[in-house]
């Protein structure tokens, strides 16, 4: 297999290097639908990367024996009925209460010798979330639709939200406890690496992406991404947060558009009132004055829900105060408090 070696090579390093996280409670949440090729190599590899981590399998209506491979390899395996990523996904990041979580794919396609290097990167640098953008090791890996469509979808995301991502739709990322906790997770499917992505852009939380391998999945596995099919529902997902979190623009768009084809139907019926004095076409008169309307009517909504967006982003960055910082930043914290030296 393809990966195996790579990540065989790279892990005893970093797992005598993981003793300085020892005092963290780990998570490593693994989505699994039908992966009983994949799934036993990957828990073992993150079994020695993370050695006092808990590796948690959740399988999502497997047909195979995945959830009897994942147990075999040492994790622990929890069922989830709704299926789709995001399904999965919400119902771990509820039940699951952790320090880190390392969330990542169950196909072997990610290195598990990243994690303990990640993790120390969101400590170090006090940071909610490390990234991983995917550097193919052979072209097979990350097909050409697949790279075109991630590229597509983050430059969209880019220019809406902000340009501080290259892949959006990575399946491997750490994430801290504030993050995770205050993540609405409201997606069904493959969509929830787009959620993810725009929640860290939208409440603007201190986050980071590292370059890390991105391996062929092992001989007799499939993929469950489908380009068109999954792309499309990506799409969806990203207007449906447009809407959601940036009102105004979106509203304001609509308003332009409806203003731009108003003018277009009354000019015409402006004109030939000039000339004659008369309006023969009441029809596209009457259409022209509703289109206008209606784009008001819209900026209007616009204006409105730009108000509520904001509250609703205060509450959400409230909430997120509430919640307990890492480990490492408490201490750090109270290394910086010493006695008070006085005048």
């Amino acid at each position: 297999m393809t990966t195996t070696a790579p990540e065989t090579a790279a892990a005893p390093t970093e797992s005598a290097d993981a003793g300085d996280l020892d005092g963290l409670a780990i998570a490593v949440v693994i989505p699994c639908l039908n992966e009983e090729i994949a799934i036993a190599g990957v828990v073992e590899d993150f079994r020695r990367a993370l050695p006092r981590a808990d590796i948690y399998v959740y399988d999502n209506n497997s047909s195979d024996g995945t959830a009897a491979a994942a147990a075999r390899a040492g994790a622990i395996v929890r069922p989830e009925a709704e299926p789709g990523k995001g399904n999965v996904v919400r119902r771990a990041f509820s039940d699951i209460d952790a320090d880190v979580y390392v969330l990542v794919d169950g196909d072997a396609t990610y290195p598990a010798a990243e994690a303990p290097g990640m993790i120390r990167q969101l400590i170090d640098d006090h940071l909610d979330m490390v990234s991983g953008a995917r550097v193919a090791e052979q072209q097979e890996a990350y097909r050409r639709g697949h790279r075109f469509g991630n590229e597509l979808i983050t430059t969209l995301v880019g220019l809406t939200f902000g340009r501080r991502f290259t892949d959006i739709l990575t399946g491997y990322r750490v994430m801290s406890r504030r993050f995770v906790k205050s993540f609405p997770a409201l997606s069904k499917g493959f969509e929830i690496e787009t959620e993810i992505t725009v929640h860290a852009l939208e409440m603007r939380l201190p986050s980071a992406e590292r370059p890390i391998p991105y391996f062929e999945r092992p001989e007799g596995s499939s993929s469950k991404l489908r380009t068109v099919r999954h792309g499309i529902s990506i799409f969806k997902t990203i207007l449906v947060l447009i809407k959601e979190e940036r009102p105004l623009e979106f509203f304001t768009c609509a308003f332009a558009l409806l203003e731009i084809v108003s003018i277009l139907l009354a000019l015409p019926v402006v004109v030939e009132y000039l000339e004659t004095g008369l309006v023969p076409r009441f029809p596209t008169a009457i259409l022209a004055t509703g289109l206008a309307l209606l784009g008001f009517m819209s900026l209007a909504c616009g204006l409105i829900l730009d108000t509520v967006t904001h509250s609703r982003q205060e509450i959400k960055r409230l909430h997120y105060l509430s919640l307990p910082g890492l480990p490492g930043r408490r201490r750090d914290k109270a290394q910086g408090d010493g006695p008070d030296p006085g005048p």
